[in-house]
């Protein structure tokens, strides 16, 4: 089994002026820290769900899911600056220290917050929420692998929140 290992994150987050809603999971995964960009496990669907949600081709390459994201409105970043973790496994984070959402919504008029996955919904809740006060927030199932009881379909599905968000003209009332 892997030990434990303390990790800073090292991805910039990406959004711009246009973008409403920002999407967060919780820590870059070996893979992800390896190919330089968020979602980068070939088996994790994240960016299956973000083409077929919008009725795209997967996004490939770290320029093309840049672009993507920035066309649709959608700014992209993690909830941890840092923490101890074994692997990628969100249920082994320890001494977590949060990234500063408010460096995105002082730029970005963002109008929901989405968290991937149940650790990344507890500390969104626990140490970020107050960063970004009176912007709705929703939990979303894991992409990840290790997520095998949802089908692809069913992924899209409970994504759909997302795309509500960026065409909604009244302000949202989401659950948490």
């Amino acid at each position: 089994m892997a030990e434990p290992a303390s990790i800073t994150h090292t991805l910039e987050p990406i959004f711009d002026a246009r973008s409403r809603v920002l999407v967060l999971g919780t820590m870059p995964s070996p893979k992800s820290r390896e190919v330089g960009f968020y979602y980068g496990h070939p088996q994790n669907r994240f960016w299956k769900v973000m083409g077929t949600l919008f009725g795209e081709p997967e996004p490939q390459g770290n320029e093309g899911r840049t672009a993507f994201l920035l066309e649709h409105g959608i700014a992209l970043w993690d909830i941890l600056a840092s923490c101890t973790i074994v692997g990628a496994s969100d249920a082994s984070i320890a001494d977590p220290v949060p990234n500063d959402l408010t460096r995105i919504a002082a730029c970005a008029p963002l109008s929901a917050v989405f968290t991937t996955g149940g650790t990344a919904s507890s500390l969104y809740r626990r140490l970020c929420a107050d960063m970004l006060p009176g912007i709705p927030h929703s939990s979303l199932p894991s992409t990840s692998p290790a997520n095998a009881r949802m089908r692809l379909p069913e992924l899209v599905d409970a994504y759909r929140p997302v795309v509500d968000a960026l065409f909604a003209t009244e302000p949202l009332s989401l659950g948490t």
